[in-house]
């Protein structure tokens, strides 16, 4: 826990998980009904109306996302517990109340939706854990990554885990904060459904009440024929279905008409999926041979309810001796959702996208394209129809590519062999690198990413031999196999033009060979004053004198010295040297 002292002497408390991050604090947010806010909202009209104003859209937890950040600045300053400086509070809609103790710590230069807030309303950004990317642009996005702090006064230096303890601990020593444990857990509440989910199991009988279903008598099986044309629940209109006899005195009695929702069966059919064909019991041995699932993939709402009752039907079948496990999954990956004007999409806000007409337009290939380069899968994805048209010209110039090969088209260029290696470098790098995305990291924008850099370099290379026709042959069989299962359907085509009779998806995966890694030079950047002035080449062994030396010899760097002095150089091995006048 975190305080802060107001210009009352009284004390904000709160809620952090990132006490590494305690230095980049540049204001102070609070829920709308948090006392503050109520206590500024007596004394000012304009407080007020926001704050109705703001409270009267309900929203969703799992569209906190998306929603549009809005605050009012009240007049009241937080004391920051490390450096003492004042700093802003602002009432804001996206602090949950029932989140920590409803008020949090804006770090704008290390949280998304931090930075958001902070762009809108001109917030100053406080950089205090340094980029693993020395390019990093805090101006344009936050950097939620760990690493080395700075700007942290004792503290810079050091590492997450060792920052994460050693400011918690300052902050117990001095009474400042404690650390604590939150567990956040809702209720469950099942919504009535008219028809689409498992009947429930209940008998309404005048005489003896309410009673369950006799196990002997389940399952309930629900009608096929139904009219879905009413609007109240279609099975109450079905007499031969709700119409039973009461299990305790047999008298006359009705069936529930309404059924379960839907995370009533998709809690638990990951496990009846591993053993379809067994209709004797629920699961057979097969379900113990294929659980834990390997991946689970779903949106913010399945990470919250939907892999939450999953946990709990699942550690329930394992109490029964259903199933073998303590969990159901073995890793996560919530997905973000598409946004189309800032919003997410939604038939009810009108602003969907009809895949099929896309599919005709342009092929299933280049909608799968878009939707996996544009973002990554975790992050929200914001529809553009231009992305779509580049992704629909990368296929096309990859088509091109391929059958130009075929063609046995060769320039009068002759190849150097400096350009054979670079170009296999390339390609190998690449297999490298998507291979780690695909099967470790899962981040295919940049896999895409790497594999569109691939065909640049495929493009701008001149076969002049049967050497260069090899190197380039390998390359776009490369490119073909990794974007297959991004693009099944052109790639298929594709490699059956570069002369293969099996089909793409029985082939295997690419291999890196190590020896095309091999980098005699590097090109390292030149900066002067943090601005891009010139490039260099030297060998792939250097050492720090040798490339100041040669930075500071540098003939374009050399007018930007004239009358100037050079207060430090510094150099980032293998990358650039930034010369600090």
């Amino acid at each position: 826990m975190v305080d802060f002292d107001t210009d009352h002497n009284d004390t904000i408390t709160v809620f952090t998980t990132r006490p590494d991050t305690l230095y980049g604090v540049t204001y102070l947010a609070i829920a709308l009904d948090h006392p503050l806010a109520k206590q500024a909202a007596q004394s000012n009209e304009k407080v007020h109306h926001f704050i109705q104003e703001c409270g009267a859209l309900k929203v969703a937890e799992a569209d906190f996302a998306t929603l549009e950040k809005k605050g009012y600045e009240i007049s009241i300053k937080a004391i920051h517990p490390l450096t003492g400086n004042p700093i802003p509070v602002w009432i804001a809609n996206y602090v949950l109340t029932d989140y920590g103790t409803s008020a949090v710590m804006g770090v704008p230069a290390h949280d998304t939706r931090d930075f958001e807030f902070a762009k809108k309303y001109k917030i100053s950004v406080q950089p205090v854990i340094e980029p693993a990317d020395p390019e990093f642009d805090f101006t344009k996005e936050a950097y939620t990554g760990t690493g080395p702090l700075i700007h942290s006064q004792k503290f810079d230096g050091l590492e997450f885990d060792e920052a994460f303890d050693a400011i918690s601990k300052h902050l117990e020593n001095h009474d400042l904060g404690k650390r604590e444990v939150h567990w956040r857990l809702r209720d469950w509440g099942i919504s009535r459904q008219r028809y689409w989910g498992a009947p429930i199991p209940i008998i309404y009988c005048n005489a003896c009440g309410t009673l369950p279903v006799p196990e002997q008598d389940l399952p309930i099986v629900l009608p096929e024929d139904v009219n879905f044309g009413d609007k109240t629940s279609s099975l109450q209109s079905m007499p031969d279905f709700y119409t039973t006899l009461c299990p305790k005195c047999g008298g006359p009695a009705k069936r529930e008409t309404d059924t379960f929702d839907t995370f009533i069966e998709s809690s638990w059919y990951y496990a009846r999926f591993c053993c379809p064909r067994e209709y004797e019991k629920i699961f057979n041995d097969s379900v113990d041979y294929w659980l834990p699932v390997d991946q689970y993939i779903g949106g913010i709402e399945h990470a919250i309810l939907h892999l939450l009752y999953a946990r709990f039907f699942h550690k329930a079948m394992r109490d029964m001796d259903l199933v073998e496990g303590d969990e159901p999954f073995s890793r996560l990956l919530s997905q973000g959702m598409v946004l189309k004007d800032g919003a997410k999409m939604s038939k009810s806000l009108g602003n969907t996208v009809n895949p099929q007409d896309l599919i005709e337009q342009y092929g299933a290939d280049t909608v799968r394209l878009f939707l996996m380069f544009a973002a990554p899968p975790e992050q929200s994805l914001e529809w553009s129809d231009s992305g779509v048209e580049g992704a629909f010209r990368f296929l096309k110039r990859l088509w091109a590519a391929v059958y130009q090969f075929q063609n046995e088209i060769r320039t009068t260029a002759d190849s150097s062999e400096e350009d054979r290696k670079a170009l296999r470098r390339l390609c190998h790098q690449t297999i490298h690198k998507v291979t780690d995305d695909f099967e470790r990291r899962y981040t295919f924008n940049t896999a895409i990413a790497a594999m569109m850099e691939l065909l640049n370099g495929i493009q701008k290379f001149q076969p002049a031999s049967k050497e260069d026709e090899a190197i380039l042959g390998e390359a776009l069989k490369s490119l073909v196999l990794m974007i297959a299962p991004v693009t099944p359907h052109i790639s298929h085509t594709l490699w059956q033009a570069l002369g293969h009779r099996k089909s793409i998806v029985d082939e295997t995966w690419p291999t890196v060979d190590p020896s095309a890694l091999v980098q005699e030079s590097l090109t390292i950047v030149i900066q002067v004053n943090g601005k891009v002035r010139a490039n260099i080449t030297v060998p792939t062994e250097h050492d720090q004198a040798m490339l100041e030396s040669l930075a500071l010899e540098n003939e374009k760097i050399q007018r930007y010295l004239e009358g100037r002095t050079v207060k430090k150089v510094i150099v980032v091995p293998k990358k650039l040297v930034n010369i600090v006048l």
